[in-house]
């Protein structure tokens, strides 16, 4: 290793000289503690280091090793159901050796060199492959199949291949190009800022689907897509983040704490293993991978955390799953950008950011997307991705919020009034919005019902209504209104109480299917077609309300998400009752 001197500390910032061999984003080890940091600026043999630790103690003349390689992660069986912090060291590991309080220094490989794994290989020797090809299968777990891919960069014959049961680092199989020999093992390394190849990027036509009403039918997000959360401090950002990673119908969840406060962390922790996959009967843990860079955590780690987990998702795409990736938050990612940048002395931009801000975040979000993989026989594999935005007092005119929404498709825009009247999740449907809404219709039309994308339009309307006669309401009364609009002002309340809000903690309510959604949107649409009916024949809109079926609407999303006939059954009822009071309550 060559070596150089520290000349400045600042915080998690240290200069160093002799540096002149090294490279920018070169992972080196600082001090005899050997605090693992980043290249981040080369000034001639200075080099400015972001350290991953804390760096009290570290002083003028210590010593600088350089490794020569850039920041990068283990990919390969194991990484499932694990937890990492920011530059990948598994936090259960590191506690079983150091207890709760993480010592500075420690080195703790992410993937576990002793377990063995059953290696089932799906190529022989002769054949042919290059970079992406599947060597072999492993079993992770009962949810997940671990595909052994060639490395990118990688190619040739196959000399060797072996079958049976083997550690990460055994070697596998051997390739022979042009007369050189590549031994494999089953990890992969790969850096985290640079995003992994793939032959052909897609269109996404397909929604993920959350199980979330207000997400599903109105604000749909696209296998492959982006999205972002703005929102307010106690808006429920977190909550729906947590939603998201429970429920999205994703074969992998990559779930990144970054900044954010570390109970919630522990939530995510304490809650997946009991939680069960509605796809596979099992565990949510099984699919799941979590990093963890909480706010107590040193700052400068929470920018490679979203790297990280950005890249380990990016390793499951090419196997050719559906990969979600939930960053929460990416300001306080910015935040340590803005952090790091101030120390360098850098130009700030607006509100004391980096100039390079917008193309961080465009660079993270891009790497998004459904592709297809490298290899003779590519796969389709989509990732998503979902960021949170924490803009202080909600003010999405700040820089982080507008250079995320210059990028990504769908904005799920929080409202802080919605959330203080305790409606969750409190996504402000008059704001939000989703690019992806046209092909998501088509995919709604053709798979749960031909009328699905019309009953979200029609919906749509009666809320835009409703918020208009609302400022008439609150200048002149609401007996000002005709019975019309009154019935109009019902129809949306009962959207919005009965279809859009969502119990996140009730065990039915957390997760509502496709097909569900679609019978309640059905019902309160109905009702409004056929109460407007009667109401033309002469009824008063006082009778319609007292109707007795009006209370099993307003608890229809309570019931089990197995029993759907139950509301065709519903539904008969309230079109019978209403019709009877057309006729005069006469049943005969």
């Amino acid at each position: 290793m060559k070596t150089g001197k520290v000349i400045k500390v600042s915080g998690p910032l240290v200069v160093a000289e002799g540096m002149e061999e090294a490279n920018v984003y070169d992972v080196v080890l600082v001090s005899e503690n050997r605090l693992i940091g980043e290249i981040i600026e080369m000034r001639g043999d200075k080099a400015s280091i972001q350290v991953y630790e804390e760096t009290t103690g570290i002083g003028p003349g210590e010593i600088v090793f350089t490794t020569g390689h850039p920041l990068s992660v283990e990919l390969g069986p194991g990484l499932v159901e694990q937890m990492f912090d920011g530059i990948q060291r598994p936090l259960a590991v590191m506690r079983s050796l150091e207890g709760n309080f993480l010592k500075r220094g420690s080195s703790v490989v992410a993937l576990d060199r002793d377990k063995k794994w059953d290696f089932v290989a799906l190529v022989k020797e002769g054949d042919e492959v290059e970079a992406g090809d599947i060597l072999g299968t492993i079993q992770e777990n009962p949810v997940v199949i671990h595909k052994i891919m060639v490395p990118p960069g990688k190619a040739g014959i196959v000399k060797e291949i072996k079958n049976g049961s083997f550690t990460v680092k055994d070697i596998i199989a051997v390739l022979e190009k042009d007369g050189e020999k590549t031994e494999l093992d089953m990890i992969q390394e790969w850096p985290v800022r640079r995003g992994r190849p793939y032959t052909q990027k897609l269109d996404p036509t397909i929604p993920l689907v959350t199980g979330q009403r207000v997400i599903d039918a109105f604000f749909p997000v696209a296998k492959g897509g982006t999205a972002a959360i703005p929102g307010p401090f106690g808006s429920g950002k977190t909550v729906v983040q947590h939603q998201l990673a429970k429920w999205a119908d994703a074969e992998i969840i990559v779930y990144v704490g970054c900044g954010e406060r570390g109970n919630e962390m522990t939530d995510v922790l304490m809650e997946f293993p009991e939680l069960i996959d509605p796809g596979t009967g099992e565990s949510l843990m099984k699919r799941t991978v979590l990093i963890a860079n909480t706010s107590n955590m040193p700052v400068a780690a929470r920018e490679a955390s979203i790297y990280t987990g950005i890249t380990i998702a990016e390793y499951f795409r090419d196997m050719g799953y559906s990969v979600a990736l939930m960053a929460d938050s990416t300001s306080r990612w910015a935040e340590a950008l803005r952090e790091m940048s101030g120390r360098l002395e850098e130009m700030p931009g607006d509100e004391g950011y980096p100039a390079y801000l917008a193309s961080r975040v465009a660079d993270f979000y891009e790497r998004a997307g459904k592709v297809m993989s490298q290899g003779a026989e590519p796969r389709e594999g989509a990732l998503t991705v979902i960021g949170a935005v924490s803009p202080p007092g909600g003010d999405i005119s700040e820089p982080v919020s507008q250079a995320t929404l210059r990028i990504v498709k769908v904005f799920w825009g929080l409202d802080y009034a919605l959330s203080y009247s305790r409606h969750f999740p409190a996504i402000n449907w008059l704001n939000s919005y989703s690019l992806y809404q046209e092909k998501m219709d088509e995919f709604f039309d053709a798979n749960i019902s031909t009328n699905f994308s019309l009953y979200r339009k029609r919906s749509m309307v009666l809320l835009q209504e409703e918020s208009a006669l609302q400022e008439i309401v609150r200048l002149v009364g609401r007996d000002s209104l005709s019975e019309g609009d009154q019935l109009k002002l019902e129809v949306a309340k009962s959207l919005r109480e009965d279809f859009l809000q969502q119990n996140a903690f009730h065990e039915v309510d957390t997760y509502c299917p496709l097909e569900k959604q679609y019978k309640m949107l059905d019902i309160i649409l109905s009702f409004y077609e056929e109460a407007k009916k009667v109401m033309d024949t002469g009824t008063y809109l006082d009778e319609i309300l007292k109707l007795e079926v009006r209370e099993p609407i307003a608890r229809m999303k309570f019931i089990a998400n197995d029993r759907l006939d139950s509301l065709d059954a519903l539904k008969e009822r309230m079109i019978t009752d209403i019709a009877a009071l057309g006729r005069g309550g006469n049943y005969a």
